[in-house]
């Protein structure tokens, strides 16, 4: 058996975007089609969806409708899409009628120092736990308590999680790295960068992102 190469893939996306945890899952299923054998390692980066959420939240159908205009009925095909779309990809959305949106820097703070501290793997632990939580259990990501819940159901320790959350200078670090995604252009997520060279927006199918893939292999061998 070949073997596997290493691929760095950083996600850059927010902890309450639909699309970006099945933007994973279609990576995940990519990376089982490619031809090359892959070890793959996922960074994730900052983007807030909702700068000026206030701390109450929003209704999401309310949200999505002053957002981007759309009707109820749209709002609830698009639900169900998602919902299609996550089944199928082994992720199950909750089915709650009355989930709130909320502002998700918090939650940014500590999937960064998680990843600085304890590297990719528990950074990747968190975010999935994070998406279980909003996503599944329709809990609210922006409460502290419910970030040190989940941030202690990964393995992570209360205490530092706490000192995290009310470190300023953390805040300037994240704020910084929002501000460069931006300076990228990167003005919705998921946003996909594979060996940080190669960004591919959106959550595109399974084939797309094998293609994608392939290709940048290719080119790292011919180089």
């Amino acid at each position: 058996m070949a073997e596997a190469l290493p691929l760095r893939i950083d996600i850059v996306s927010d902890v309450v975007c639909p699309w970006c945890i099945i933007g994973f899952k279609q990576v995940e299923q990519a990376l089982k089609m490619v031809g090359t054998p892959v070890d793959a390692e996922y960074w994730w980066h900052p983007f807030e969806l909702n700068t000026n959420m206030p701390p109450e939240g929003q209704d999401v159908a309310e949200h999505i409708q002053q957002k981007y205009g759309s009707t109820p009925e749209q709002g609830k095909a698009n639900r169900q899409r998602l919902g299609e779309i996550g089944a199928s990809l082994g992720f199950k959305f909750g089915d709650h009628h009355d989930r709130r949106i909320y502002n998700t820097f918090k939650a940014h703070k500590l999937l960064h120092i998680a990843g600085h501290e304890q590297g990719w793997r528990k950074q990747t632990q968190l975010k999935l736990a994070l998406f279980e939580a909003y996503f599944q259990h329709n809990r609210d990501v922006s409460d502290e308590v419910v970030l040190l819940d989940v941030a202690q159901s990964v393995g992570l320790a209360s205490d530092a999680c706490t000192a995290w959350l009310a470190d300023e200078a953390l805040s300037q670090t994240v704020r910084a790295e929002q501000a460069y995604w931006l300076d990228q252009n990167i003005t919705g997520v998921p946003a996909i960068i594979f060996d940080q060279k190669f960004m591919v927006p959106g959550a595109q199918s399974a084939d797309t992102f094998a293609g994608v893939i392939d290709k940048v292999l290719a080119k790292r061998t011919a180089a």
